[in-house]
């Protein structure tokens, strides 16, 4: 693999026309959305002619279930949904598969958030259960944030004390997460997954829960290879899941670890970089 990924338009190696791939599995943020977190108009053409192809098309995302079910009402009959960053994954209302944080882990990690509060940093948790996701926060600013990512949540009393299976714990920094709110977990990456999931969330998930543990699994589910997966993102939270394609592509405009574990790379979300490499290498 090239320690920096070829541009779309000049790769060796890279068919101008139809190849075998069964399986494309994009990010959201960042990735398939523009910066106002729009889906490019082209999409829903493009998702009937994959559907007609026999094209999977599959969101990842560290968006909530419930959030991927609304943007993709339309079109979701038969498509399969990596939500939570892969803790959480669905198809047609159905769980092929879920990890759920332990909820002593996640009281830990709402009792930092608090600390982190009371010295002064700008930050929120979101505790992340399959039926709903939970707040303590209740100022406009922060609950505008999670209303992007968790159109069902319920502001609580006691994020510590949910009944629900819960699967994450989201943390929203108003500052650089990566600076600020995830050295703060160190404690937890001891034992658990921290991923800054982009310039001002991390996520706190089980060791095993991944983006790329959900592919992997669905590629076994559904007995597609990783030559016939094509993956898009943009941030250290699709890590796992570019490793587990053969046909990875970091966004133009994606952090500099993923587009160096990228074989390839598409344009940036901005100039719908997703659908071009899609129509690129399937000859649509």
């Amino acid at each position: 693999m090239p320690a920096t990924p070829a541009p779309l338009l000049d790769v060796p190696g890279l068919p101008a026309g139809p190849t075998d791939i069964r399986l494309i599995v994009t990010d959201m943020d960042g990735t398939l959305l523009d910066d106002a977190q729009r889906i490019p108009e082209g999409l829903w053409p493009m998702l009937a002619e994959l559907r007609r192809r026999g094209v999977l098309f599959s969101p990842a995302s560290g968006r909530q279930y419930a959030t991927l079910a609304r943007q993709f009402a339309d079109v979701a009959e038969g498509m399969v949904f990596i939500a939570e960053n892969g803790t959480y994954v669905v198809r047609d209302g159905v769980e092929l598969s879920s990890d759920t944080l332990d909820g002593s882990v996640a009281a830990g990690v709402a009792r930092t958030v608090r600390r982190l509060v009371a010295e002064g940093v700008d930050v929120g948790a979101v505790v992340c259960g399959k039926r709903a996701a939970y707040v303590e926060r209740t100022d406009e600013a922060f609950l505008a944030e999670v209303r992007k990512y968790y159109v069902e949540h319920r502001i609580v009393e006691d994020v510590t004390a949910v009944g629900d299976e819960v699967i994450k714990v989201a943390l929203f920094d108003f500052g650089a997460a990566e600076q600020s709110t995830a050295p703060a977990l160190a404690e937890f990456a001891a034992t658990h997954r921290v991923v800054v999931s982009g310039e001002h969330w991390v996520d706190v998930m089980n060791r095993t829960a991944d983006k790329g543990t959900a592919l992997r699994g669905l590629q076994r589910a559904l007995g597609v290879t990783p030559a016939q997966t094509m993956v898009f993102g943009d941030y250290l939270n699709d890590l796992g899941m570019l490793d587990a394609a053969e046909w990875s592509f970091a966004m133009a405009n994606a952090h500099p670890e993923v587009v160096r574990r990228a074989r390839h790379l598409a344009p940036s979300n901005n100039e719908d970089g997703v659908l071009r490499t899609i129509s690129r290498v399937l000859g649509l």
